[in-house]
C-alpha cells in the first residue's frame, strides 16, 4: 500500500491522540475512580494502535497495545489506578510521542522500550512496581534515562534556540567529557571546582548527570558538560586539567545538526514550526440553528490545509494589497467616476478577502498551552514542589506564525516560575502560605494585540538582590541604581547572562535564557513587562500583535521621506502651537490632557536632511507604551492605510526604531516605525 499520501494525516492525528492521552491522564490522576475518563483514554490508545499498525509502524503499535492492556484492566476493575501506575503510563505516552516525532522527521519510529514494556507487563499481572516508580516526590535523575557520553537527546527546543543564537553571535558550543581519577575522594568538590572554571570562560547550558546528581555524587567517575564560550577548546582543556584528581578531559564541538535527527524532549515536541508538513485547520461553519440555547450545538466541518499553501496565499494577497493602494491613488488622481466606483468595490471585496485569509491563519493558543499541564506535573515532581496550574483564555486566537514562535519563551518562563518563584512546600508553610503553590496562565485580546500573562504566588523578586547583582556585573552604576523605579529594576533580569539564583539548576536554563525570551518576543513585534511583589509573587506579561503580515498605519511625511506609525500604538493626532511647547529636564514637553508628555522630533531621530520649518504650528502623533506616552513631531499627516509589513533583510537587523518597511501604491518605500523603541 502506498502510505506516503497518508503520512501527513497520520502524523497530525497521532499528535492529537497523544495530546488527548496526556489531557485525560491528568484528569484521571485527579479522580482515579472515574471510569468514564479511563474509557476515553482507552479509545485514544486503541485508535492510535490501529493507525500505527495500518501504516506499518510496528514498534509504535506494540507499545500502544501494551499500554492498552493496562487500561483495559483498569476499566474492567481488575486494577486500581495509583500514582506509580500513572507514572509508567505517562512514560509510555512520552515514548509514543518521541516515536511519532521521529516519523515526522523522516525516521521509522523505532525505539528501545524493553524496560518500559516489562513494567507495563508487570502492572498487567498485578505485580508491585519498583520503589523508584512509587516515590512521587523524588526528583527524576536524567542520568537514569540517557547515556552520559552525549547531551543531544536531553536538549529541548528552547535550549537549542540558545545554542543557535550563540553560534550566530560567534560563540562556540563545546561538549566536555570529564573523567575523575578512580581514587578521587571528594567527587562533588572536584565537580564544583570544574564548574567554577567553566563559568569563568562562558555559560554552562546543561550537564549529564544533572547538577543535583553531581552535587550528591550520584555518578561514577565521569560526567558531561555543554558549554557556550568564546575561548579555545585547548585553553579550556588546560584549565580544567589543573584541577587535582582529574583523569582526563575530552573536548569536542557540539553539533546542533545532531539534534535534528533525534526525537526531542517530550515537553517540547509539539513545537509546530519544526514539524514537517505542519497543517492548520480551516473551518467552514455549517449554518447554525437560530435558537442555540435550546438546541444542541452543530458541529463544524473542517478540512486540513497545509500551512505552506496558506503562506503562499498570504504572499499573493500582500501583493494584491500593494496594487490596491496603487489603483486607489490612480482613481483619485484621474477623478474618473466609474473607475472610482470599481476601485471602491474592489477595496471592499479585498477587505473581506483579507479578513477571511487572516481568520484562516488564526489558531487558538491552546495549541501551545495544552502541553503545559503535563510539563508542570513532571517539573513539580522533579523539584519536590506542589503546584496548582490554572489556564484561562486558551481559546484566544493568534496568527499561526506567532504561535510557532511563542512556545519556547513560554516554556522557559514557566520553568523559571517553578524553579525560582514558587517555594518548596515546607518553606511556604513557614511563610504562612498554602503548601501548594499557584501558577496561572492567562491569555486575552485587547485591541489589535494579544496579552499572555504568567503569574505565580511565589517568593517574588528581591529588589536589593537584583540591584546588587546588576552593579557587580557592571550593568548599572550605584548612582543609576538609586534612581531606578521598581519596574526598571525588574527589567534588569532580562539582561544577557543575568541570574540571581543562589544555586545552579538545569530546570530554568542556568542563568541564560531570559534575554533570549525578550529578544524572541521583540522580534515578533511584542514586548514583555514584569511586575512583582516580594514574598507575594510575580507576573510576566507578554504583549503580541494579532498578525505580523498586514497592519494598519498612519502615514506621515518628514521632508521628502515617508514613514508609517502603527495605529495600534497611536492615541491621538494633534496640531499644536510651538509656543505651547515647554522644557523640562532639558527636554521638550507638552501638556496633553493634564499629563506632561515628552516630544520626540523624528527628523532628528532619523537624521532626515533639510531645514526645520518656521511654522507657528507643528503636527504631533501621541503614542503610548504601557503607562508611558510620547509625542512624535512630523511635517505632515498623509492618512491611514493598511500596508504589508516587509522585513529589512539580514543586513539591516539593528536599525534603531525601525521594524520594517512597506511598498506604497506609487512604488515608494515607507519605513515602519517601531514606536516602542522611542519610549524609554
Amino acid at each position: 500500500m502506498e502510505t506516503n499520501e497518508y503520512l501527513e494525516v497520520f502524523i497530525d492525528e497521532s499528535k492529537e491522540h497523544i495530546q488527548s492521552l496526556n489531557d485525560h491522564l491528568l484528569e484521571l490522576e485527579k479522580n482515579p475512580s472515574d471510569l468514564t475518563m479511563v474509557n476515553e483514554i482507552f479509545r485514544s490508545a486503541h485508535t492510535l494502535k490501529g493507525m500505527s499498525a495500518t501504516m506499518g509502524y510496528q514498534d509504535l503499535a506494540d507499545l500502544t497495545h501494551k499500554m492498552e492492556n493496562v487500561l483495559d484492566a483498569v476499566r474492567n476493575q481488575q486494577l486500581v489506578v495509583t500514582t506509580a501506575i500513572l507514572d509508567v503510563v505517562f512514560e509510555a505516552v512520552d515514548q509514543l510521542e518521541e516515536m511519532v516525532m521521529d516519523i515526522a522527521s523522516g525516521g521509522e519510529g523505532r525505539k528501545d522500550v524493553v524496560h518500559l514494556v516489562e513494567q507495563l507487563n508487570a502492572i498487567e499481572r498485578g505485580e508491585a512496581l519498583p520503589e523508584e516508580n512509587s516515590n512521587t516526590a523524588a526528583p527524576v535523575s536524567e542520568s537514569d534515562h540517557q547515556p552520559q557520553s552525549t547531551l543531544v537527546s536531553t536538549l529541548d527546543e528552547f535550549e537549542m534556540t540558545v545554542l543557535r543564537e550563540s553560534n550566530d553571535q560567534g560563540y562556540q558550543n563545546l561538549e566536555l567529557h570529564i573523567t575523575l581519577r578512580e581514587d578521587c575522594l571528594l567527587k562533588a568538590a572536584r565537580v564544583f571546582m570544574v564548574f567554577e572554571i567553566l563559568e569563568q570562560s562562558g555559560e554552562v547550558i546543561k550537564s549529564a548527570p544533572t547538577v543535583q546528581d553531581l552535587e550528591e555524587e550520584k555518578f561514577e567517575q565521569s560526567f558531561t558538560v555543554l558549554l557556550v564560550t568564546k575561548d579555545k577548546a585547548e585553553e579550556i582543556e588546560k584549565k580544567v586539567m589543573k584541577v587535582s584528581e582529574i583523569e582526563s578531559v575530552k573536548v569536542q564541538n557540539f553539533s546542533i545538526e545532531q539534534r535534528s535527527s533525534q526525537s526531542g524532549n517530550s515537553e517540547d515536541t509539539n513545537k509546530l514550526s519544526e514539524e514537517k508538513g505542519a497543517t492548520a485547520v480551516a473551518e467552514a461553519p455549517v449554518k447554525q440553528e437560530k435558537d442555540t440555547a435550546k438546541k444542541a450545538p452543530v458541529s463544524n466541518k473542517t478540512i486540513r490545509v497545509n500551512i505552506d499553501r496558506l503562506d503562499a496565499l498570504m504572499n499573493l494577497f500582500e501583493e494584491l494589497v500593494i496594487d490596491r493602494g496603487r489603483l486607489e491613488q490612480i482613481a483619485d488622481s484621474l477623478k474618473h467616476t466609474e473607475l472610482q466606483e470599481t476601485v471602491e468595490r474592489m477595496t471592499r471585496i479585498s477587505g473581506d478577502l483579507q479578513n477571511i485569509i487572516l481568520n484562516m491563519r488564526m489558531v487558538p493558543i491552546d495549541q501551545v498551552f495544552n502541553r503545559f499541564p503535563r510539563m508542570v506535573r513532571q517539573l513539580a515532581k522533579d523539584l519536590g514542589k506542589q503546584i496548582n496550574l490554572e489556564i484561562e483564555g486558551a481559546e484566544t486566537e493568534l496568527d499561526r506564525t506567532v504561535i510557532d514562535e511563542i512556545g519556547d519563551p513560554l516554556v522557559h518562563l514557566i520553568r523559571n516560575a517553578l524553579d525560582h518563584g514558587v517555594e518548596l512546600p515546607e518553606v511556604r508553610e513557614q511563610k504562612g502560605k498554602p503548601r501548594e503553590g499557584s501558577l496561572k496562565l492567562n491569555a486575552y485580546h485587547s485591541g489589535n494585540h494579544v496579552f499572555i500573562e504568567i503569574s505565580d504566588d511565589g517568593a517574588g523578586i528581591n529588589r536589593e538582590k537584583v540591584i546588587n547583582k546588576a552593579v557587580s556585573n557592571g550593568v548599572v552604576t550605584n548612582d543609576q541604581a538609586e534612581n531606578l523605579t521598581e519596574k526598571q529594576v525588574y527589567q534588569l533580569i532580562m539582561e544577557s547572562g543575568f541570574s540571581t539564583a543562589d544555586k545552579i539548576s538545569d530546570v530554568s536554563g542556568r542563568g541564560v535564557g531570559l534575554d533570549v525570551v525578550k529578544n524572541t518576543i521583540e522580534s515578533l513585534g511584542g514586548n514583555i513587562t514584569i511586575d512583582s511583589t516580594f514574598e507575594k509573587g510575580s507576573i510576566f506579561s507578554i504583549q503580541l500583535p494579532l498578525t505580523l503580515s498586514i497592519i494598519s498605519v498612519m502615514l506621515v511625511e518628514i521632508k521628502e521621506e515617508k514613514y508609517a506609525v502603527p495605529l495600534s500604538s497611536i492615541i491621538e493626532t494633534a496640531v499644536i502651537k510651538k509656543s505651547n511647547i515647554m522644557s523640562a529636564h532639558n527636554k521638550k514637553v507638552i501638556d496633553f490632557r493634564g499629563k506632561v508628555v515628552p516630544l520626540i522630533d523624528l527628523q532628528d531621530v532619523f537624521e532626515v536632511p533639510g531645514e526645520k520649518h518656521d511654522d507657528e504650528y507643528c503636527s504631533v502623533i501621541i503614542i503610548r507604551k504601557g503607562d508611558k506616552m510620547a509625542g512624535l513631531i512630523v511635517d505632515t499627516f498623509i492618512g491611514q492605510q493598511e500596508v504589508v509589513l516587509k522585513s529589512l533583510g539580514n543586513y539591516l537587523t539593528d536599525v534603531f526604531a525601525i521594524s520594517g518597511a512597506t511598498i506604497l501604491g506609487d512604488g515608494q518605500v515607507a519605513l515602519i516605525i517601531d514606536s516602542n523603541s522611542l519610549i524609554v
